[in-house]
Parts: C-alpha cells; structure tokens; sequence
C-alpha cells in the first residue's frame, strides 16, 4: 500500500452514527489524521447545506462534495461546480419512479422540493439536512434544474427494483444508485463518488491510490473502486462488503473511528 495521504468519507451510516451524530471518537479521529499531515474530506447524497454542521466540528477546510459529487462548495457552502441532471433523464427517471408507486423528491442546487409534506422520510430527511423542503404541486417546471431525484418509499423491494429500471432506462446518461434502502438517488453521469475520488485526487495532486475512502451503502462502491484503500461498514450489506479491501465495525459501534485508528493511522 502506498502511504494514504487522503480519507474520504460518507457521512449517514459511516462518519455519524444512527442519531446522525457525530461521536467524540468519531471527531478525535478526525483530528489525528490531520496531526499525521492526511487529509479529510467529506461526500454525501446530502446537500451541501445538509453537511453545514460538520464543518466546525471536524474543522473541515477542503473541498465538500454534496449530491454524490453533483456540487462541490468550500466550506463556507460558496458553490465552486455543479452538474445539473439533463432535463430528458430526469423527465424518464421521475416517472419511473412514479410508475414504482414511490414517492419523489427533487434537489436544485438550493432547494429540496416535493409533492407530499406528510410522505415518507420527509421528517428523517429534515432533521438530516436541517432545512425544511418547499411543497409544490407539480415537480415538473424543476426538472430542467435539477441536482438530483430521489425516489423514496419503505417496500425496500420495489426501491431496489425501481433502481434496476431506472438504471436500464438511463445507462450511461445518469448516475443512479440507493444512498439509503430507501432512498434512491438520480443524479448527473458524472455526479457519482467515485469521480469524487478523481476531482480530490487532482485538486489535492496526489495519486488515486493514496486515497482511503469508507462508506456503507452501494453508492459507496464506485468510490472503492476508484481509490487504493477502502473500507466497509460494519452495517453495510454482503454486495458492499464484497467490493472493499476491509470492513470495520458498524456506525453504532465506533466503526469508522476504529478504522482510522486500527487501518490508516497504525
């Protein structure tokens, strides 16, 4: 292994536990990677604005990828790039969703909108992002500036199912992967972690394979692919675990401070 100079992170289910907190541990091991000269650095399905409250804590000062990589903004949420979906692969992925019988959500760059202010996961996704979404009657007049669209609904199955379709209807036109059992996100071709590991790479000029990364859930693979160290979550399912060189203990667990302690800092 080359010396790892970057670790790149999910946040919900791998740097924040279950309650969506940040744990001492979780900070101290954040700080030591820093006293080691290794870099932090932070992606999400969130929006940027939904990672805000991290950046004091962790003292992050380097780029945060929102969206999966759809946008990147400097800590203080100044937007540096976006990719916004194309109107017709958000138009097929919308309906696909709906057709799921899955209730949808649409990200602009500045706002979370959506049809149903009582539908499921709104008040998760709240207390998540820490800013409420606008209700709207009709999604489409946002399509053509969309960031992503999630599809979200709690029979895990047709959530899975509706990722299989959408990912057919769209190949290579979209990025399109479960963030959440439960969530489904569509965000542009380009807006996936694992270009997250190439823009850091060469924003930072360090090579691909000094990079860590971690996370749990299947948009997390194509980060692990892309970087030379990559670990998985205690919590994270057998398909994830598959593709990652390790696997620590889960989010409730400490498990991603015991792998910046046991894997990257030892």
């Amino acid at each position: 292994m080359p010396k790892i100079a970057l670790l790149l992170a999910d946040v919900d289910g791998t740097l924040v536990d279950q309650q969506k907190r940040l744990t001492d541990r979780a900070i101290a091991a954040v700080m030591a990677l820093r006293a080691k000269g290794i870099h932090f650095a932070v992606t999400s399905g969130r929006p940027p604005r939904g990672m805000a409250m991290l950046v004091e804590p962790l003292r992050l000062d380097g780029v945060i990828a929102g969206f999966n990589g759809g946008v990147f903004t400097h800590p203080d949420l100044t937007v540096i790039e976006r990719k916004l979906l194309p109107e017709e692969a958000a138009t097929t992925a919308m309906q696909a969703i709906l057709d799921h019988q899955l209730d949808a959500w649409v990200y602009t760059d500045g706002e979370w909108l959506l049809r149903d202010g009582n539908g499921p996961h709104r008040d998760k996704e709240e207390q998540t992002v820490r800013f409420p979404p606008r209700v709207v009657d009709d999604l489409r007049p946002f399509l053509g500036i969309a960031v992503k669209i999630v599809g979200v609904g709690d029979d895990l199955d047709r959530v899975a199912q509706c990722e299989k379709d959408v990912q057919r209807a769209l190949g290579s036109g979209a990025s399109v992967a479960r963030s959440q059992p439960y969530y489904l996100d569509v965000t542009h071709k380009d807006a996936n972690k694992g270009f997250v590991v190439d823009y850091l790479a060469q924003h930072l000029d360090i090579d691909r394979q000094q990079i860590a990364t971690i996370g749990d859930m299947p948009n997390d693979v194509a980060m692990f692919l892309r970087g030379g160290l990559s670990i998985a979550m205690g919590q994270a399912s057998d398909e994830v675990k598959a593709q990652a060189h390790h696997v620590t203990d889960g989010y409730n667990d400490e498990g991603f401070a015991k792998a910046v302690e046991r894997l990257i800092l030892a």
